[in-house]
Formats: structure tokens, C-alpha cells, sequence
């Protein structure tokens, strides 16, 4: 697929997203072919789809499809995935996600990341959980460029003594750390998909799920008063942050799996030839 092909894709499925979600988003991405062209082409269907739910704000079951395509199953079906905090969720096909109890102590179940999927006959599969972190690593990017865009329509819209808060160092210089970061989140992003792997997969969502943090703290610092208000599309998108950079493995914890990897082997392995 060219890049003509793909700003086209991208136009086309950022209509069906704006403004729609859960089972009605997955009917439309279904006729627009999605299982097709994750089948044929998952290297531009996933970061496309998952960059356009982060920045459209809108949510589908799409995560599902990638890890059953990662696992060899067919699409359309449900799986439990880790969640932040210990507990793990479940994405139906339908607007009203269920959540899964521990039977015995009725407390969410425990995280594992080797925890069993169903296949479509029946038997246990590992979470292939590379799959699903480059995915959400670039849904993680896709809010952080919403929430990056609303704060900048802010800080022009803004006014103090006279002009708008844009043209102040400080707010420029966060305003600029942000998309710093978030350019090198992409670009890892792009380098795991390019060689994928356990490692280079940990470490795509650990940068953007880092890259996301700082863009929250640097826009609500822009925002001020108004990023706390319920009335600014802020909070969704933060709240949507938060939440995804826990989804199989914090920026945090992956981190450290990182470092005690490479402290485990010995050397740091190289991962993109420079």
C-alpha cells in the first residue's frame, strides 16, 4: 500500500470512527473490510486503525482481533486481556464490557502475563502480548496527539495581558517536549513493527506509554483550570491515557522488565541498525 493508498484509508476510516463507537464502530469497520486488511496487511492496519481510535477518542473491539490474528485464530471473537491493577477485562462485541471475578474470592483475577486465551476450538493460547503492545502503543499515540492538538487550539485561543499564552517561552517550551516526545514514541513505534519481537514491542509501549504521561502532565499544566473541567474534551482523553498505558504492562513496569532483561543477559541487544 502507497501513501496515497494509505491517506486514503486513513480518511475514509476516520469518518466511520468520528463520532461512533463500541458494536455500531465494529459493524462499520467490519464493512469497511478490516478483517481483511489485518489479515493481508497488519503493518498498516494496526497502526491506522489504533492511531485513529486515539484520536478520535473512539473505542472498538479491534485489540481483540489483533491478538486472536496474532494467535492464528479467526476474528470475531472474545478474550480475556490483563488490565492495570491486578485485574483483567474482557472487550465484547457489545457497548457493555464485561469485567471477570476470581470464582473464589470474588476479587478480579490476577494478572499474568501468560494468561490463557480460548481458541475457536476449544484449547488454551498464550496472550501474545507483543502484538497487543505494539497495537496499544499506538492507540496510546494517537491520544497523546489529541490531547497535544486541544491544548495548542487552547493555548491560540487564550488570552493574557493582552496576547495569547502560545507566544510565552514556557508554555512553547512544553508544548515542544510534547511533541518531542511523542515524534520518538512514533518512531519506536515504527521500529518494532519494522522488526518485531518481544523486546522491541516492550519497549514501543513502554516510550509511548511514557510519551503519553508527559503529554498529560504538560497539557493539563497549558490547560490550567479548564483541562480539570468537565465541559474540555481533556479529561476524556486523559482518563483513556491512564487507563491504556496499564493495559499489558505499565510504562513503569515494562521498564524495569526492560532493564532486568538486558542486566539478566548481560548486553543490551542492538535493535535498529543506525
Amino acid at each position: 500500500m502507497d501513501a496515497a493508498e494509505r491517506d486514503l484509508l486513513a480518511d475514509t476510516l476516520r469518518k466511520a470512527m468520528t463520532g461512533t463507537s463500541g458494536a455500531a464502530l465494529d459493524s462499520a469497520l467490519d464493512e469497511l473490510g478490516w478483517p481483511d486488511l489485518l489479515a493481508e496487511e497488519p503493518d498498516t492496519a494496526i497502526p491506522v486503525v489504533f492511531t485513529l481510535l486515539g484520536e478520535t477518542g473512539s473505542h472498538a473491539s479491534v485489540l481483540n482481533d489483533v491478538l486472536l490474528h496474532a494467535a492464528g485464530q479467526p476474528l470475531g471473537g472474545t478474550l480475556p486481556l490483563p488490565y492495570t491493577g491486578g485485574s483483567w477485562v474482557r472487550w465484547e462485541r457489545a457497548d457493555a464490557p464485561e469485567v471477570a471475578e476470581d470464582a473464589a474470592s470474588g476479587q478480579p483475577a490476577a494478572l499474568d502475563t501468560a494468561l490463557p486465551l480460548r481458541s475457536a476450538t476449544g484449547g488454551d493460547l498464550d496472550l501474545p502480548l507483543a502484538a497487543g503492545r505494539r497495537a496499544v502503543g499506538w492507540w496510546l499515540l494517537g491520544t497523546g496527539r489529541t490531547m497535544l492538538s486541544l491544548t495548542r487550539e487552547h493555548a491560540l485561543a487564550r488570552t493574557q495581558f493582552g496576547r495569547p499564552i502560545a507566544g510565552f517561552q514556557a508554555v512553547r517550551h512544553r508544548l515542544a517536549e510534547t511533541l518531542v516526545a511523542l515524534e520518538g514514541a512514533e518512531a519506536t513505534l515504527n521500529a518494532a513493527t519494522a522488526n518485531p519481537g518481544d523486546l522491541t514491542a516492550l519497549l514501543a509501549k513502554a516510550a509511548a506509554g511514557k510519551a503519553v504521561l508527559d503529554t498529560a502532565r504538560h497539557c493539563q499544566q497549558v490547560l490550567a483550570g479548564i483541562g480539570f473541567t468537565a465541559e474540555h474534551d481533556f479529561h476524556h482523553h486523559l482518563r483513556r491515557a491512564l487507563t491504556l498505558d496499564g493495559l499489558l504492562g505499565s510504562a513503569r513496569d515494562l521498564t524495569r522488565e526492560a532493564g532486568a532483561l538486558i542486566r539478566q543477559q548481560g548486553h543490551a541487544p542492538r535493535l535498529i541498525n543506525l
